[in-house]
Parts: C-alpha cells; structure tokens; sequence
C-alpha cells in the first residue's frame, strides 16, 4: 500500500537487541504457562471468574440470565395521530412507537423482535412507526422519504411492506441499500414507480422525517432503535436499543397488567 506520511527515521541495532530481550523473556513466560496449563488445565479453566451483566465477577463459570431492564420512562408521551403508521389493532390496550433508522443495524436486528411480538399479542397491541434517521447515515433520510411515498401511494400496508423490506435487505451502517434501486423496489410491490420516484424527487416528506426526529428527540430518544411503550394509564417505558424478544416481553407483560 503506498503510504501517505513520511516517518523520521531511526536507529535499528539498539531497537532489535531490545526486541530479542523481550521475547526471549516472553518465550520463557509461555512455556511455563503451557506446562501448568497442561498438568492443570480443567481445574484452572473452571476457576475462571465471568463476568455478569453488572460487571460484576461471578462465582460460576457459566453467566447467569441478565435481569429485567431497569424502568426508564419517556420525557414526554408520545401522541398518536392520523399522520402516524400503525400496525395492529388500532385500539389495542398497549402501544409501542418505534423511532427507527433504516440504515441502522440495530433496527435489523430489532426489526424481527417487533414483528415477533406482534404475531405473539395480536389484537393487545399496536405498533407505531417513527422515521429517527442519524446523520451519518448517508441513505437513511432518502430512504424515510421512500416509506412516506409507498404509503402515499398506496396506505399503510405499503408503507410497512417497505419498511420491511428494506430492513430485510439492507446490509446496513448507512449505505447499505442504494438509493438507485428505491424506485425498483416501488415497482417490485406494484406501486406506480413514475408517481413514486416524482414523489421522492420532490422532497415532499423531507420535513415530516425531520419533524418524526425533534419529537422523538423531545420525547427521550437518543438513539436508535429506540421505543416507547405506553400503557393503559398513559404511563410510559422506554426500551433501550435492540433488546431481545424475552426481555421486551417481561415490559409488554408489565404494561398489560394495568388495570
């Protein structure tokens, strides 16, 4: 590779001899370790400390189940409008809005847990997606654009079947689903892709995406993905990053045992 920076140049003999010291030194060092840990290897290996989820060593070996997230709520309730995209029961008991960046892999990975609760509680909750596309994520604004127009175009089955189907394709990390092949994607769900690339041109969802940013920002979310459960009581719970499928359930659960 050519290189970009000249380096002063410098004496090699006393840097080698240093060099040859030290590894004889280290030589000797991992031949002792190797020797002990063949003659003692099970029992040194069991008496490793792990560490738990608090940092904190344990006295096992094998790393307990990580507890419950901590409650954090929201620092402002989100409120619901016609403007919103919902999927699932419109007046289910329990509320989850999702800020999401398409180009995030976190979102990926979190996009399959939200899908799952929704084939898991049916009727009992109701998903809300909101844009919260990061700055050094060259594609995600455009690509927020794009749900907006599939959901113009078509409603809001379009809309979701966009949004799921960039997240499934995308390789993430900012650039992950090229821009050119928006259109293309229209087109591949039946969507009209001329009406659909004149929408994306014009920038007519520029600032609802930008909007869904600053109210997400108001509301405590400060990455992505990040969501909001809100109850029957209108009491809020925030859900740090892509947790997993059981731990999401354990704040659903707590949300629908409001009276």
């Amino acid at each position: 590779m050519e290189e970009t920076t000249e380096s002063k140049p410098f004496n090699v003999t006393p840097v080698l001899v240093t060099f040859l010291i030290l590894a004889s030194f280290f030589l000797g060092s991992l031949t002792t370790k190797v020797q002990y840990l063949e003659k003692n290897g099970s029992q040194a290996l069991a008496a490793a400390p792990v560490l738990t989820v608090d940092n904190q060593p344990s006295d096992n070996a094998v790393p307990a189940a990580p507890p419950p997230p901590a409650v954090q709520q929201a620092t402002k309730k989100p409120v619901i409008t016609s403007d919103d995209y919902i999927r699932g029961n419109k007046t289910a008991k329990v509320t989850l809005v999702e800020y999401s960046d398409l180009e995030c892999p976190f979102c990926k990975r979190f996009h399959p847990t939200m899908q799952q609760v929704m084939m898991e509680y049916g009727d009992k909750v109701k998903w809300v997606y909101r844009h919260f596309p990061l700055s050094f994520h060259a594609n995600a604004q455009k690509e927020a654009e794009a749900t907006e127009c599939a959901g113009k175009l078509s409603g809001n089955d379009a809309f979701w079947k966009y949004v799921d189907a960039i997240l499934d394709r995308t390789t993430s990390n900012g650039t992950g689903f090229a821009l050119d092949q928006l259109a293309p994607l229209a087109k591949e769900m039946g969507l009209n892709s001329s009406k659909f690339q004149t929408c994306l041109d014009s920038g007519e969802f520029t600032q609802k995406v930008k909007n869904e940013i600053a109210t997400g920002s108001q509301e405590g979310i400060t990455g992505t993905p990040g969501t909001i459960i809100i109850d029957t009581k209108g009491n809020t719970q925030l859900i740090p990053g892509a947790l997993p499928y059981d731990q999401v359930k354990l704040l659903i659960d707590a949300a629908l045992s409001q009276p």
